[in-house]
């Protein structure tokens, strides 16, 4: 990342991560999850300074990036991809953990052995997810992850998004659907050019009309 990106996220909390295509959004959520280098400053979670780290380190203490386009292995079964999710971290609990994902993701349960490949976008979204939750995350980053959903999927990933904060779990949430994002986080941060731009609560970004217009697109 070639410029300062001031950003916080405390224990339990949404921040929503906003900005148009080409703004720098998923570089920035692959730097902190040590796929790309970081050029320049620090990047803290918790009390640890992970700007070098190895992404399986990140990974290790509990900082999980399900990533934009899901990335499941489509020639696995559903079992198969979920238990990947606890390889580096938090493989001793994974029974357990298991039984918590299929809580969340009924229908992931009804589909253990068939292959992920086959299944609807919805159904690879949530995978994508309960994979990542098998990790036991402190810090779960979400990129794009009603991308080309239907509506009322989007609606329904909403929901879970909402469920998983109300369990205690710190998200960021890195979406263009600007909306339903500033209804559900704490604080939200709209990037430009690689940049923040602006920085706020939903309702302060959402009085805003320049900032509606030019930003948001709303």
């Amino acid at each position: 990342v070639r410029r300062a990106i001031p950003m916080d996220l405390g224990p339990g909390e949404i921040v929503a991560l906003l900005g148009s295509n080409g703004a720098g959004k998923t570089t920035f959520n692959q730097t902190v999850s040590g796929l790309l280098p970081a050029r320049a400053g620090t990047i803290r979670f918790g009390d640890r300074d992970i700007t070098r780290a190895h992404y399986r380190d990140i990974v290790a203490q509990g900082l999980i990036h399900v990533p934009e386009g899901r990335r499941i292995f489509p020639n696995l079964t559903v079992l198969e991809n979920l238990e990947l999710g606890s390889f580096a971290r938090a493989r001793e609990r994974r029974a357990a953990n298991l039984e918590r994902v299929f809580a969340t993701f009924p229908r992931l349960k009804e589909r253990t052995t068939q292959l992920a490949g086959t299944m609807s976008g919805g159904e690879q979204q949530m995978l994508a997810i309960g994979r990542g939750l098998m990790g036991e995350p402190r810090l779960l980053i979400l990129d794009e992850p009603s991308l080309g959903l239907s509506p009322l999927l989007v609606e329904e990933l909403f929901g879970l998004i909402r469920q998983l904060h109300g369990q205690g779990l710190a998200i960021l949430l890195v979406e263009q659907n600007v909306a339903q994002s500033l209804e559900i986080a704490q604080r939200a941060c709209v990037m430009e050019n690689g940049a923040i731009q602006f920085a706020g609560t939903g309702t302060e970004l959402m009085a805003s009309d320049r900032l509606r217009r030019a930003y948001l697109g709303v």
